[in-house]
């Protein structure tokens, strides 16, 4: 458990009362990134069923984990061993057997089967089966969409957050100037991203490094034409049509961005202290491209980088 009980309780508090807003009883949630920010549960088991239920009157959530993965559980967060429920094995990878199946069955046990249900309809690990077997099985709730309802609360960090993103963004700096270091003419790409990978791991002596969200992204050549942003080309209209920034914080793959706040033509969301977002600077002509970007949080006065590199442009010959 990196952060202290107190953090997990003021971070419950306000999904109870965003929750309370929204008129739902129950939230189920099955992002990895909101597991990890209500419990502290961090382990790649995210490839299957599980989730946390928060009820409306409960003072901690209840973690839902297949039974392989629930030691993690008591290891990483701060539950109560009756929070932490397990699913028998019987049901990874049977069907018309499911996970669900059993959480449906917990959740009548509690008497929640005839309340107002949140569930995160756009998440990448609520699949439409964990859906229809909530349908199925609890056919007195009401089942509402809960349109990312954690990420949003998400988005204002806490000090201690905002120390853990520095702490991570001095690892991207040793990433960085590996980069600057390794990549040359005629090096393999792979080669350059296993030392990259490598310093990423390795991190500081203050603080070691992890796996990335994301995978190490390493454009060259006509490469640097192929993303997922828009492409412009004409230098004397020079237009944007795709945001130019998004939220970040706790990320799981496939995805480091927290889904919510853009920065983008139009888009109305106060950016208040505290918010943390990645901007990228994109230009591409045809055959090939260039990008900039940083993270950076938003302060009462401003902002601040996270990192803090030299902006010279790096030429290898």
């Amino acid at each position: 458990m990196i952060f202290e009980k107190k953090e997990y309780a003021e971070r419950l508090n306000k999904v109870k009362a965003e929750m309370q807003i929204r008129g739902i009883d129950l939230l189920i949630s099955s992002d990895p990134a909101n597991m990890n920010y209500l419990t502290g549960y961090d382990a790649w088991s995210f490839y299957y069923a599980q989730c946390v239920l928060i009820h409306i009157n409960e003072d901690e959530p209840t973690c839902f984990l297949r039974d392989q993965d629930s030691r993690g559980a008591y290891i990483k967060t701060y539950l109560q061993d009756k929070n932490i429920i397990k699913y028998p094995e019987k049901y990874i990878h049977t069907p018309p057997s499911h996970p669900y199946e059993y959480l449906v069955e917990i959740i009548k046990q509690k008497k929640w089967d005839n309340i107002r249900i949140g569930v995160e309809m756009d998440s990448h690990y609520f699949t439409a089966t964990c859906f229809e077997k909530l349908l199925t099985g609890l056919n007195r709730a009401s089942f509402h969409d809960s349109e990312r309802l954690v990420n949003w609360v998400r988005i204002v960090k806490s000090d201690s957050e905002i120390k853990l993103m520095q702490a991570a963004a001095k690892i991207s700096e040793k990433a960085m100037d590996t980069a600057f270091k390794i990549i040359n003419p005629g090096i393999r790409q792979c080669d350059a991203v296993a030392d990259i990978q490598k310093a990423l791991f390795n991190g500081t002596p203050e603080f070691g490094g992890d796996y990335a969200s994301i995978a190490t992204l390493l454009p060259t050549g006509k490469g640097t034409s192929a993303s997922h942003l828009t492409a412009t080309e004409d230098k004397y209209g020079i237009k944007k049509e795709s945001r130019t920034g998004y939220s970040i914080g706790i990320g799981y793959p496939p995805d480091w961005g927290e889904q919510t706040l853009n920065i983008s033509k139009g888009d109305k969301t106060v950016l208040q202290p505290n918010v943390t977002f990645h901007m990228i600077a994109v230009m591409q002509f045809g055959e090939w491209g260039v990008e900039a970007s940083e993270s950076v949080r938003v302060t009462e006065k401003g902002s601040e980088l996270f990192c803090n590199l030299s902006r010279e442009l790096h030429v290898k010959e």
